[in-house]
């Protein structure tokens, strides 16, 4: 009865979306879960090289085969959600919505605008938080998502439903959002953390399923960690974009802006701490290195490792104690790594 959990290892943005999909396609998944909000946007590459950033479904929507669930612990913006589904076109029997997922309403952005977290925490101000804090505190104007009309058609028991297909001992993947660094629990940087937990287990809590029928964690850092911008929290060996661009030779500038508020993200060297609070935490199976074409900018037309690349996977492996599983030099592309092989896989 397996369950595949794909969790970020440092600050978010780390490419879960492209490893969650790529999972579901290898493991030939029959469900694919999204644990949490709007606030945190995945990205994936569909079969015909379009760019597709997803807010609220799982990464592999995109796919033809596996049923998408947002499970009970989720907290959804209808215009979002609606707007995924009709890009995707879902029917019912592609998507379970869990009743319980909680809906993010208009008052709920306005609470996160008046209490100014943007500026005091780097808050996207979708709400999100807001949407926690009411199902936190048992709000009577809590509202859930069974109560619109609109999504009548997709509403099940996401847990029942997944139980039943790993029962069948099918495959299940669940795609956490966000990352380690910014766990509301466990970030040693609090109080610049989402509003939920993103460990592996946090996810298992959202969805409503054991830890005993896990036999994958797959843990996805990146070569050049970022954070939010503004008032967002330290981001240890903070540089600039142009650095990263000069340190990887790439003749076009290098720089990445959020897919939420389309604001330009911070970027540091990689700091291994938090990676390793991570690995703690977590035990992944699996790690995934992306954007290491960020080191050597010619991995990424030549589709494989560089010496100078190599190199720093191989430091990365000391520094983080841990063997690296796969690399990624691309939006759509994953290098299988081993000390020896280097073998380049479909994502």
């Amino acid at each position: 009865m397996p369950i595949s959990i794909v969790v970020g290892g440092q600050f978010g943005s780390e490419g879960k979306g492209k490893v969650a999909c790529y999972l579901a396609q290898i493991r030939d998944a029959r469900a694919v879960v999204r644990v949490g909000g709007p606030n945190s946007g995945h990205t994936v590459i569909d079969s015909e090289g379009r760019r597709r950033i997803f807010r609220q479904l799982p990464t592999a929507a995109i796919l033809d085969t596996g049923v998408c669930v947002i499970s009970a612990g989720s907290y959804i913006d209808p215009e979002v959600l609606a707007s995924e589904i009709k890009l995707c076109r879902l029917t019912p029997t592609r998507l379970k919505i869990d009743p319980k997922v909680v809906v993010i309403t208009s008052d709920a952005k306005a609470r996160e605008q008046t209490a100014g977290l943007r500026g005091r925490v780097g808050s996207t101000l979708t709400g999100t938080g807001a949407a926690v804090s009411q199902r936190v505190n048992r709000e009577s104007t809590t509202t859930f998502v069974a109560s619109l009309p609109e999504f009548a058609p997709f509403i099940s028991d996401a847990a029942e439903f997944l139980g039943k297909i790993l029962d069948r001992g099918d495959r299940v993947v669940a795609e956490g959002s966000q990352g380690f660094g910014l766990s509301a629990i466990h970030s040693p940087y609090f109080p610049y953390a989402t509003s939920r937990d993103t460990s592996a287990a946090g996810v298992l809590s959202e969805i409503g399923l054991s830890p005993l029928l896990v036999d994958e964690v797959a843990m996805v850092i990146r070569s050049y960690p970022i954070r939010v911008p503004g008032n967002s929290g330290p981001l240890p060996k903070e540089i600039t974009w142009d650095e990263v661009t000069r340190r990887s030779g790439s003749s076009e500038p290098l720089e990445e802006f959020t897919s939420v508020t389309q604001a330009r993200r911070r970027v540091g060297e990689f700091d291994a701490d938090i990676v390793k609070q991570a690995i703690r935490t977590n035990a992944p199976t699996e790690i995934f290195l992306n954007h290491v074409d960020y080191v050597d900018i010619s991995c990424r037309d030549q589709q494989h490792l560089t010496s100078r690349a190599m190199n720093f996977v191989r430091d990365t492996e000391v520094l983080i104690d841990h063997k690296i599983s796969f690399i990624g030099l691309g939006p759509a592309t994953l290098i299988s790594w081993s000390r020896s092989t280097h073998i380049a896989v479909a994502a």
